[in-house]
């Protein structure tokens, strides 16, 4: 079968167009994809040029997300069947092969049944992002109908998602962007309040907005400075959620004394730990997910499509920044 590996660490000409053995299952509950699409995102750029999570794996498949149709089933399975058209986030850390190929292998518990409102493309760009957003706003956030909640860069991959399941559980968005075209896009959304980062600061716009009160959430995506901030837009009691590592220059005091609670939302936990109920719970989400999509309350942003030998551009897209949206490569 075609696959793109990576082949050692480094720059995006490190991903190789070859040829490979198809994947044979060797686990009951395991079932046969035929990949129509792998979604790329920015953890896949950073495995390629940090190293993979697991020793002596290369060469190794990148692509967490994956679409595709079932092809073969193990003994066990029993929610999913031949022919059954499938979206699920898993692999290409290093450990489990990933998705920038055209056959995978996936625990049935984790694939789950594509809308099918969307392309095989659109799936595959959508369950990092969704299972990320989810997981922040909801499990870690605890966001509840009538609060307020900020999200930082709201016109990326998982922005624009959780722009939506925001409105969608009955909050009042607040969101940054970085340009008018931007803002037009978030707006579609549904955000409430659009902050220009580049030309007003946010912290004193929040804070404009609420009396000085603050969000009850802030939903940080992008670390570091943006999160230290933030610290000063939450609202007493109020909970701030990053994707990121805040550094060691954060100074915590502010945080105490408005009694925040802090949380981080690592979506690749379960797959780099092992946690078969988290990763049954990734699942969950899917579905809640695909029924918002079936009822058009939620839509997957896809910016562009590039066939699967062209990965490494595909990266080098992501790695200028900027980009509104999701990317996904055609497996087939």
């Amino acid at each position: 079968m075609k696959a793109t590996m990576m082949t050692s660490t480094g720059g995006p000409d490190v991903l190789v167009p070859t040829l490979i053995s198809e994947p044979q299952i060797h686990h009951p509950q395991q079932v046969k994809v035929r990949l129509h699409a792998a979604g790329v995102n920015p953890v896949d750029t950073k495995v390629r040029a940090r190293g993979l999570f697991y020793p002596d794996a290369i060469p190794a498949i990148l692509g967490c997300d994956g679409a595709g149709e079932v092809v073969a089933i193990g003994s066990e399975v029993e929610r999913l069947a031949v022919g059954d058209a499938v979206w699920f986030c898993n692999g290409g850390l290093g450990g489990e092969p990933g998705n920038y190929a055209e056959y995978t292998l996936v625990d049935s518990r984790v694939a789950r049944h594509k809308p099918p409102s969307l392309s095989f493309a659109e799936a595959a760009a959508a369950p990092l992002v969704l299972i990320t957003a989810w997981g922040a706003l909801f499990d870690r956030g605890h966001l509840q109908a009538g609060q307020e909640v900020l999200i930082h860069a709201g016109a990326g991959g998982v922005g624009h998602v959780a722009i939506q399941l925001a409105k969608q559980a009955g909050a009042r968005v607040f969101t940054t962007v970085s340009s008018e075209e931007k803002a037009a896009f978030v707006r579609s959304l549904g955000a409430d309040e659009v902050i220009r980062y580049d030309q007003q600061d946010f912290v004193t716009e929040i804070n404009r907005h609420t009396n000085g009160r603050g969000v009850d959430l802030v939903f940080d995506t992008v670390g570091a400075d943006t999160f230290r901030q933030s610290i000063h837009a939450t609202a007493h009691f109020g909970d701030l959620v990053t994707l990121l590592d805040p550094g060691s220059e954060v100074q915590w005091k502010e945080a105490r004394n408005r009694n925040l609670r802090i949380g981080f939302e690592l979506m690749l936990t379960p797959l780099l730990r092992d946690l078969p109920a988290a990763r049954a719970h990734h699942g969950e989400i899917l579905d809640h997910c695909a029924e918002q999509i079936a009822a058009s309350r939620l839509r997957i942003h896809l910016n562009r499509t590039l066939p699967l030998e062209q990965a490494g551009a595909a990266h080098r897209l992501i790695e200028q920044g900027g980009m509104i949206g999701k990317l996904a490569l055609t497996c087939g």
